[in-house]
């Protein structure tokens, strides 16, 4: 430690990040082998997860759809979990091939416990039959309902599967049977999750890491995200398979903390050894470098880490166990890489001491060309200082154009159509994806888009009643029949015998209704409204099941909640920001900021993968988006562009208060802020972009979606919104950029910002010791004072000679006002 400074008394109340850096330099050693203990004991316990995970949880439990559901499952054994097999035979159906094994898988599905009820071509009585014959009757279906609910249910139809294919190749080797329904989606998107994200870590670890060594100039140094990202990735799997053991928890929550976990991983680290280099290269000894490091970087990744957790936070709001998933895993994995990020780099500093800079690829390559090191490029000379200037001097057209370039690229969003995810979801090669598609192109009656109305109370009503009713819903446009329990009924008039399922037994009945409106089209929307306009029988309540109920019911649960999730949003980041900045008017910029940002990402969605542009990105277009996906993308890349914001107004904020606080001085504070931030910004989120990217392997479509979504976003923010209109509106500020108005500034002291964070040091200087360095570059005149070190380029007197809060570059939230 340098003797002209030595730690003083630390208020007890607040020394968190000082204790850290204190014990990383006390016993670095120690500290990384309990966290690779800690790691390999939270691995073990992880590994079993993808068992315990469901892949569904994109309905609202609590409605209307899923409350009728339940009782056709409760009272008929209709489950809506049904496993298909499509039986195809060079003879047709009627063929001994198709029939025998038809009749055999039929058979052996009714005597599997777990199977609710069986219907096929070859046993079901007419004219149901017919529907499960395709036009060109070379195919016939076994349809089976699953009980076990979505996370048991999946398993059971897979074990059903490999039965089936076993006996039928082994008996009926001329016949073909495919497996599909949603039970077989469901079992194949958990095995194909779990191949992607082993592709996920295989693409994105190794370009991250040749990057990383580029940006830290290391191969030593680059190994450090790489650690934190995998403890947080190992910490956050323990999370969800403890999680799992209380509630539902979707599997597409290991997407998200393999990509957030590297992504923030490197983030965090990027930004506290950056940090740490500058204050080595300013002249402080390492000890002292450290310590500053954690007080200023630390803080603002405690900040940051907050920040994006409460958005994320906000998803558990939300019925779906799909969004309460995504919630749980990101805050476990944002928590996980704060923790990991400010305890194991910086023991990992002290352990390496020079050696951090080892192994530096780019000094070789200077070597091998035969250069020598560059000397330090000052401040105005660097791209970032000078580009920063360039946007200011222009800042009115430059911050008019970005924001025009990103509502043009959001129009498309206007024109979303939501649907609900079905086995396209699924790569072509996917045998439910296969049968799917036949079934849509190939078969008169897609019972996917059938709607089920079931009368919870159908006690005392006569059957001719609900015949009635049936009738008057038969009579809705693109209506093609309604089953009821005594017949089935077209344009108002009897037909025949039942079509599809219908039946009244224990005080309730239901009745389905075949419909040629397409699945999630406006036609289908108004048909039914129109269905449910339908007078009921006896004034009886009815609910409404199927497909096209679901979806409404999902998008219905998602937007009335949606005003709550950015109020909460909002008000959190503006808090947050608040007290990191003293300032009303940044938190309300980076509010506005970031929502526009986001604009270029959810038109390109829409524009790819609604309306199948660029091939969708070799996905199955449905003409729809899953309603689930833009609040999801939504809720991340604003709390991860939140990020960046805190990273850059936090280190412009500390150029303000060390400044004379002009006009003049915020212009230049954001020039310096960005000047020292830009490439971290850049880089990191080059690499954070290469992790999201990863995601674009996944053979699910929508985790495509979600990858070239966060993509996107995540570089649009870092260039065009964090180095263009940020400075931008900051020139056009001025020195209101930092005001409040003074009730605010006043709550603001009382809060004392930094002391919130636990990062309060007192240090005293003795100026007669000083070596020469930043702090003898102060104008220092009184020996026996106290002075605060606020950053590597000044010193400030202290409020006191006891109590000393720092850093200060929290604020006062006034402009007008000198630094103490």
């Amino acid at each position: 430690m340098d003797p002209a400074v030595t730690q003083a008394a630390v208020p007890e109340r607040a020394n968190v990040l000082h204790r850290i850096a204190g014990l990383a330099i006390a016993a670095p050693r120690r500290v990384l082998a309990v966290t690779a203990l800690l790691m390999v004991l939270a691995g073990v316990f992880a590994l079993p997860v993808t068992k315990s995970l469901s892949a569904g949880g994109f309905q609202d439990p609590a409605a209307e759809s899923a409350r009728a559901a339940q009782l056709l499952s409760d009272k008929f054994g209709q489950s809506d979990i049904q496993l298909i097999f499509m039986v195809t035979a060079p003879d047709g159906v009627v063929g001994a091939g198709a029939r025998a094994a038809g009749t055999e898988i039929a058979d052996y599905l009714d005597d599997e416990p777990h199977v609710t009820g069986v219907i096929s071509a070859w046993t079901a009585p007419e004219p149901a039959a017919g529907n499960l014959i395709s036009v060109d009757g070379k195919s016939g279906l076994v349809v089976a309902g699953i009980a076990g609910g979505e996370k048991q249910a999946p398993a059971r139809a897979q074990a059903m599967t490999d039965a089936v294919a076993d006996f039928v190749q082994l008996r009926h080797p001329d016949v073909t049977v495919q497996a599909g329904g949603s039970a077989t989606v469901f079992a194949q998107i958990t095995s194909q999750t779990g191949r992607d994200v082993l592709l996920m870590e295989a693409i994105a670890i190794p370009i991250s890491f040749v990057v990383l060594v580029w940006v830290f100039g290391g191969l030593l140094a680059a190994v450090l995200p790489v650690m934190v990202g995998g403890l947080a990735i190992v910490g956050s799997l323990a999370v969800l398979r403890l999680i799992a053991s209380a509630t539902d928890v979707s599997i597409f929550a290991l997407n998200l903390s393999t990509a957030l976990g590297l992504a923030l991983a490197i983030d965090y680290t990027l930004l506290i050894v950056s940090r740490y280099r500058d204050e080595i290269s300013a002249g402080a000894p390492r000890e002292q470098a450290l310590v500053q490091t954690m007080l200023t970087a630390g803080r603002t990744v405690v900040f940051s880490a907050t920040t994006v957790a409460l958005s994320l936070a906000a998803m558990v709001l939300f019925p779906m166990y799909f969004l309460k998933s995504f919630a749980y895993a990101g805050i476990a994995t944002v928590a996980l890489c704060a923790v990991a990020a400010l305890v194991v780099t910086p023991a990992a500093i002290v352990l390496l001491g020079d050696r951090l800079d080892a192994w530096d690829v780019r000094r070789g390559i200077r070597r091998l060309r035969g250069r020598g090191e560059p000397p330090p490029t000052p401040v105005p000379q660097r791209f970032w200082y000078r580009w920063t200037i360039s946007v200011m001097r222009r800042a009115l057209p430059v911050g008019l154009a970005g924001s025009a370039v990103l509502i043009v690229a959001g129009l498309p969003f206007l024109g979303i159509t939501w649907g609900f995810p079905d086995d396209r979801v699924l790569p072509q090669s996917a045998s439910a994806h296969q049968v799917g598609d036949r079934m849509r192109e190939g078969f008169a009656d897609d019972s996917a888009t059938a709607v089920t109305i079931v009368i919870p109370d159908a006690a005392g009503l006569a059957p001719q009643e609900i015949e009635r009713y049936a009738a008057r819903l038969s009579t809705v446009a693109d209506v093609a029949a309604v089953s009821a329990p005594t017949g089935a009924f077209a344009e108002g008039t009897r037909i025949g015998a039942p079509v599809a399922a219908a039946a009244q037994a224990d005080g309730s009945a239901f009745l389905t209704v075949t419909t040629e409106a397409l699945l999630f089209s406006a036609a289908s929307e108004a048909q039914l409204d129109r269905l449910h306009e339908v007078g009921t029988p006896g004034g009886r309540l009815v609910e409404f099941a199927g497909m096209a109920q679901v979806n409404r019911d999902s998008v219905a649960a998602i937007t009335s909640r949606v005003p709550v999730v950015l109020a909460v949003i909002a008000v959190v980041t503006f808090a947050l920001l608040f007290l990191l900045t003293g300032s009303l008017i940044l938190p309300v910029k980076a509010l506005v900021l970031n929502v526009l940002s986001l604009t270029a990402a959810f038109g390109a969605l829409v524009w790819i993968f609604q309306e199948g542009h660029l091939g969708a990105f070799g996905t199955t277009p449905t003409g729809t988006l899953v309603a689930t996906m833009p609040i999801l993308l939504f809720c991340i890349a604003f709390g991860l562009s939140m990020d960046y914001e805190v990273f850059l107004i936090a280190r412009i904020r500390e150029y303000w208060l060390a400044s004379g606080r002009t006009l003049a001085d915020n212009h230049e504070s954001v020039a310096l802020g960005l000047a020292h931030t830009g490439r971290v910004i850049t880089a990191a989120a080059l690499v954070m972009s290469i992790s999201f990217a990863a995601l674009i392997a996944s053979q699910v479509s929508f985790m495509r979606m979600f990858g070239v979504g966060l993509t996107l976003a995540i570089l649009v923010d870092a260039t065009l919104v964090r180095l263009v209109l940020v400075p931008a509106f900051m020139r056009g500020m001025g020195r209101w950029n930092w005001w409040a108005p003074q009730p605010l500034a006043r709550l603001h002291r009382r809060l004392g910002g930094d002391a919130k964070v636990g990062v309060e040091v007192k240090v005293e200087v003795n100026v007669e010791k000083m070596k020469p360095g930043p702090l003898a570059k102060a104008q220092v005149t009184d020996p026996a004072k106290t002075f605060l070190l606020v950053n590597p380029t000044k010193a400030h007197p202290a409020p006191n000679d006891l109590r000393t809060r720092g850093p200060q570059w929290c604020g006062r939230g006034v402009t007008d006002r000198e630094p103490d």
